[in-house]
Parts: C-alpha cells; sequence; structure tokens
C-alpha cells in the first residue's frame, strides 16, 4: 500500500508541475495576443482540443466526462489568467505590493473565503479590515482605510441582501468585479453531541434564512443571530458550552478547532452567494473580456415609465441579468431600481442604452463596469447531434390565414395556439425543449440504489443525452410491485444528475409530494395514471418547476389538453405535453403508440411535445425503431428508459434498453434527418 501510494504521490506532483508549466505558457501567450489585439478566446482552437483529449481519454479508459469537466477547469483556469494580466496592464492600479481588503466578519467567514478565491491569482500581499458592517466596509474603502470591499449582493436561497444595496448606492464606490462562491453551511459544535442536546445556536440571519428547514427541525434548540458566521463559531469557543453550537463554513470549523456535526445543512445544496468588489475609482475592461455593469435609475411617477425604461434593452438587445428596487429615503412609497446587464460601457450599443435610458428616466447613475464571473464552458461537437433542428412547418392554426370555416371554440384557452401562436420554449439546466430543438431524457424506470442510478447518469452523460430520468414514486398496477424508494430515492436521482450536470425528471403521485420533490427535481412529471387528476395538476400549477404531462392511456387530445390548462390556469406556464401511447383492441403491444398526434398537437397547442416509445410499445427490441420515428414525425424529443442490467430490473426491465441498446439509439438517431 505504502508502494503505492508513493506512486500517486509522485504522479500528483508531476500534475502540479505540468499545471505550473501550462500557467507559464499561457502568460506567454496572452503576451502575443495583446500585441496583436487578438482575442483571448479562441473557442474554435478550445473545441478542437477538447475533442481530441475526449478522444485520448477514451483510449486511455477514461470516461469523457471526466475529461471534459478537468479540462474545462484548465481552460478556464488559463481565460482567468490572462483577463487578470489584461486587466491589471489597463488599469495600473489593480497592482502594488499589498492589497488591504475590507470584509464584514473575521477569519473563516464567507467574505473572507470569497476574498481569498477571487484575489488568489494576485502576486500582492493580503491584508484584511474586520469590520462588523457592510456600512462599515464600505466606509473603510471611502476613507482609504482599504483598497476594495467585499460585499456578499445575494443567495441564491435567502435571495436579496438589502442592506449591501443601501450601502453601495448611497456611497461613492465604483463596482470592480463579483466573485460566485459556492456556500456549505455546516452544524459545529465543541464536541460530538445528539442533536437534541443542542439548546443554542449561533449563527448569521443571512445563514439562518438558508438553513430554514434544518433549523426548523431543532425543537430544542433556540437561534441567537451573529454578526458573522465565523464569529459565531468564536462565540461557542468563548462559551465552552458543549450544549451551543454554530452555523458556519467547514473552514470556520477547522479554523477553531471545532466538531462539524453536520454537513451541507442548506435547504438547498446549490447554494451559491455572489459578491461585489467596490473600490474607490472604477476600472476600464478590455472590449475582448466579457463583462457586466450595474446601474441605478430612478423612473418618473407615472403609468408606464418603468416599462418605456426597460423596453430600450429589449430594442437593442441587451440582457438584464438583475433588477431589484430600494425605497427612496425620504420620499414615502417611491422606489429606485439597480440593474445588471450584460455589456461593457466602452461598447457603442451600451453607450447608445445608457444615452436612451437618460431621456425615460429622472436619474441615472453607473455603478461600474467590471468582467463577468460567470465561466463559460467549452461546448464539443459529439457525434450526436444532440440539438438537431425541427424545420417548422406552418401551423395550420395562424390568424393570417384565411379559412372557408369558422374555427371550432375550444376549451382550453391557455393551450390553444389562438391564445399563444408562437411556441413555449421550456429552459431548464442549460437544455432547450421546444422550439426546433430535439432532446432525448434518458434513465431507469426506477431508481433502485445510488449506484444503479450513478452507472445511469454517467452513460446517459457520455452519450450526450441532456436530462436525467429515474422513478422515486412509482404507481404500479399490483399492489404486490415494487414502489420505488421515495424520497431517499430523490436525494440519489439528485446527487447523480449533480455530479454529472444533468437536470432531472421525476414523478410525483400525489399533492403533498409536488413542493417537497420540487426542490431537488428540475422537472415534474404527471404520469398517464394521474392525466385527470384535478387536484394534483392544480398544485403543480402552483410549482416553479417545468411539468412534463403524460397523455392518458385512453384519453382524446382534447382532454390532454385540458389537464394541461389545469397546470397553466394556476399560473406555471412551462408544460411540456408527452404521448406515451394508449390503449387499443390491439394487444400484440403494451400500447399503441399514436404518432398521428405529434402533428395534430403541434397544430392546436404552442406547448413542446414529447414521447415516450419505452411506455408504448413494452418491449426494448422496438423501442429503436419507434424513437427513430419520433424524431421523424416532428417530436422535441424522446424519453426512454435505460437499465444496465434489464433481465433484472426491479421494474419495466421487459421495455428498458440496456447499455448497448442505448448507445446504438444514440447513433440511429443521429441519422434521422426530419
Amino acid at each position: 500500500m505504502e508502494k503505492l501510494r508513493r506512486k500517486i504521490n509522485k504522479i500528483d506532483s508531476e500534475l502540479i508541475n505540468l499545471l505550473a508549466k501550462r500557467r507559464e505558457i499561457s502568460r506567454e501567450i496572452i503576451c502575443l495576443k495583446d500585441e496583436n489585439k487578438s482575442s483571448i478566446r479562441d473557442k474554435s482552437r478550445e473545441e478542437e482540443l477538447l475533442t481530441k483529449l475526449i478522444e485520448q481519454g477514451k483510449q486511455a479508459g477514461l470516461d469523457s466526462y471526466f475529461v471534459t469537466k478537468v479540462f474545462n477547469e484548465v481552460i478556464n483556469d488559463s481565460v482567468k489568467l490572462q483577463n487578470q494580466i489584461v486587466l491589471e496592464k489597463d488599469n495600473r492600479e489593480l497592482t502594488g505590493t499589498t492589497k488591504v481588503i475590507a470584509i464584514q466578519g473575521i477569519e473563516g467567514s464567507y467574505s473572507y473565503l470569497a476574498s481569498k478565491k477571487h484575489f488568489g491569482d494576485s502576486t500582492d500581499e493580503i491584508v484584511f479590515n474586520y469590520m462588523n458592517t457592510f456600512e462599515d466596509v464600505v466606509n473603510a474603502v471611502e476613507n482609504k482605510e482599504a483598497d476594495y470591499a467585499m460585499l456578499p449582493i445575494e443567495n441564491t436561497t435567502s435571495g436579496s441582501i438589502n442592506d449591501v444595496y443601501d450601502a453601495i448606492i448611497g456611497s461613492r464606490l465604483s463596482i470592480v468585479g463579483e466573485e460566485i462562491f459556492h456556500v456549505k453551511h455546516c452544524l459545529v459544535t465543541l464536541e460530538e453531541i445528539p442533536l437534541s442536546n443542542i439548546e443554542k445556536i449561533y449563527t448569521h440571519n443571512q445563514a439562518a434564512r438558508q438553513c430554514s428547514k434544518f433549523l426548523a427541525g431543532m425543537k430544542n434548540a433556540s437561534v441567537e443571530y451573529f454578526v458573522d458566521t465565523a464569529q459565531s463559531v468564536r462565540k461557542i469557543k468563548d462559551e465552552k458550552n458543549p450544549c451551543y453550537a454554530a452555523i458556519a463554513s467547514r473552514e470556520a470549523a477547522e479554523l477553531f478547532d471545532v466538531v462539524i456535526l453536520r454537513e451541507n445543512i442548506a435547504n438547498q445544496p446549490d447554494n451559491f452567494t455572489r459578491f461585489l468588489i467596490c473600490s474607490k475609482e472604477p476600472i476600464s475592461v478590455d472590449s475582448r473580456i466579457p463583462a457586466k455593469t450595474s446601474i441605478i435609475m430612478a423612473t418618473s411617477q407615472k403609468p408606464g415609465s418603468l416599462v418605456e425604461a426597460l423596453s430600450v434593452f429589449k430594442e437593442l438587445g441587451i440582457n438584464m441579468t438583475k433588477i431589484q428596487s430600494r425605497p427612496i429615503l425620504g420620499n414615502p412609497w417611491e422606489e429606485m431600481f439597480y440593474l445588471d446587464f450584460i455589456g461593457n460601457t466602452s461598447d457603442k450599443k451600451v453607450q447608445h442604452l445608457l444615452d436612451e435610458l437618460g431621456k425615460q428616466v429622472r436619474f441615472i447613475k453607473i455603478l461600474g463596469c467590471y468582467p463577468s464571473k460567470e465561466a463559460e464552458k467549452v461546448k464539443i461537437k459529439s457525434t450526436i447531434q444532440f440539438d438537431d433542428k425541427i424545420p417548422q412547418e406552418k401551423p395550420i392554426l395562424q390568424a393570417d390565414e384565411k379559412r372557408s370555416k369558422p374555427k371550432a371554440k375550444v376549451s382550453y384557452k391557455l393551450a390553444s395556439r389562438e391564445f399563444k401562436k408562437e411556441d413555449t420554449i421550456v429552459k431548464v439546466g442549460g437544455v432547450t425543449i421546444g422550439g426546433d430543438n430535439f432532446i432525448v431524457i434518458a434513465g431507469p424506470c426506477s431508481v433502485e440504489s445510488r449506484a444503479q442510478i450513478i452507472e445511469c447518469a454517467r452513460e446517459v452523460k457520455e452519450n450526450y443525452v441532456q436530462i436525467l430520468r429515474g422513478g422515486c414514486f412509482k404507481p404500479r398496477t399490483s399492489p404486490y410491485s415494487f414502489q420505488g424508494l421515495g424520497y431517499k430515492a430523490l436525494q440519489y436521482l439528485k446527487e447523480a444528475g449533480s455530479t454529472y450536470e444533468l437536470p432531472v425528471i421525476t414523478e410525483v403521485l400525489t399533492i403533498d409530494q409536488v413542493h417537497r420533490v420540487a426542490e431537488q427535481a428540475d422537472i415534474l412529471q404527471v404520469g398517464a395514471r394521474n392525466m385527470q387528476n384535478f387536484a394534483l395538476l392544480s398544485e403543480a400549477g402552483k410549482s416553479l418547476r417545468p411539468v412534463l404531462l403524460k397523455r392518458g392511456m385512453m384519453s382524446s387530445l382534447d382532454e390532454l389538453l385540458n389537464a394541461a390548462e389545469y397546470i397553466l390556469a394556476r399560473g406555471n406556464r412551462q408544460v411540456i405535453l408527452c404521448e406515451r401511447g394508449i390503449r387499443t383492441f390491439e394487444t400484440a403491444t403494451r400500447n399503441t403508440l399514436d404518432l398521428s398526434a405529434i402533428p395534430v398537437l403541434k397544430e392546436k397547442t404552442h406547448l413542446p411535445v414529447v414521447v415516450d416509445p419505452s411506455h408504448a410499445i413494452g418491449q426494448r427490441d422496438k423501442v429503436i425503431p419507434l424513437s427513430k420515428a419520433a424524431k421523424a414525425v416532428g417530436a422535441h424529443g424522446i424519453m426512454i428508459e435505460i437499465h444496465p442490467d434489464p433481465d433484472n430490473a426491479l421494474s419495466d426491465g421487459q421495455q428498458s434498453l440496456d447499455f448497448l441498446q442505448f448507445r446504438n439509439l444514440m447513433r440511429e438517431l443521429q441519422k434521422i434527418r426530419t
């Protein structure tokens, strides 16, 4: 064992040295690029490089997702380094011998950790000024006691941090950067004790909001807010009471040498905080670097004034990524608006935008233009084109088309083409469903174990499928059949999706499951047996998650669209229809796949339509031809079942493809042109 570990250590050291050498070459490359003012990113070169590396990885026994993930990090590191070099060259004030950072909190706080991440590439010495409030942080920079302020502006779970907005808006600072930090809250104590023994929990109020569900289960403990999470840990050290706990980061727990009792206790595992970096002076951002601009504005107090201002963004095709209203102090019930948008103030289109906005508002101020932190991953062209374009035929029901007979009134207003003529596009996790895209959803009928769903997710990702499916709660004809692992399966499914960066879909059976499942699943599925469970449809309509609605086994298309209407009428306009076969007099197959439903539905409704050939046919050897037919007839996608060992599957093994059949299917789909 020791001999093998020494070999591993040697390889790891070699990897570090090679990565350092690669970085040095990146420094040399940016110097050449800067001389010629050529693009910092060469996406075609990156794509070509990654494609070759994936092929080499496969020959060496490495899966493509692993290679892609590793080298996306390496490429993004090079881009980040080159951007930093260009920024420092254009802004001399960014370079020096020492950077003084003002943060709210102490060492080990999330502001501290985000600062270390953001300024980690700097060769300057980093010194921290620890402050009690966000206003103190801003004042430290305004009074030249610090060079930069690190301010948390919003969190994906708890939302905007209003105190920070007010501090920035009322200051003379400029935003010069942003950082996205993955917040992983832990419950820490002085020693290992049962949760029921905890009497008091110290934490920051934002951390408490982000962990509200965990705290709701701590019936015996009171919660006391502290100025930051790291100081909460220091507080329990000072108190020396083993029944006191704190919510903080792993790093803070290690810093103060306390016990981590529970990890990842936030309501959502994908819990990110966005930080803004502010300084006394603005910076200039090279046009080759993706940039954001932040402004504040106040509109006139008349109907439509905000709409008129925001319409300028649409007219100029500029993407606004954030809008937040804040009260105007001294003017009761009047609001100003904080906005972020993609663009550089040196760009003529952005300058035109600001000029046009100036005509529409009574106050406008640029808070800063700065490099965007959201890294763009390299996308490779696979042999399986998962975004094949589907030519859109002109729908029969169009307002400009003359008809000899009057249109029949339909009972499903919101789902109809008359209500909305353009196609509804559902976007989830970077995947586009509808319009001219063809997508594939794949995974096991039932999540049987953690190992099984991880194995399926890996296979799905390797074959360029966009969405992972898996049944957690199974409606079975027989009460003695496998009913699913329930919420444990949901945890496994979410973990598999997160591991391989795949959105996940699973079925909900009851009203009480909808919101709990929606916390982890990206798409909710309402199965054929529940197509007319109107209470369930209404509850799904209150969810923010897209809903895939399957056609009932004996339902007409109008009945399917009326079922969709229940979801749409409750506010959820992200509905995907699914044809999965209907019961006919034919008994040769499990159901009869109604492919004629696809063009008919596309005529009647704007909603995306996908096909589930697995349930339609019930025989795995016939899934491939039906999948090809579904694509040929114009479906927006297919949903199929796969399993590493179908013959021993706990449910629907007879219709599940094994991995070899699945790979063959993906190759065959590539040949179909619609």
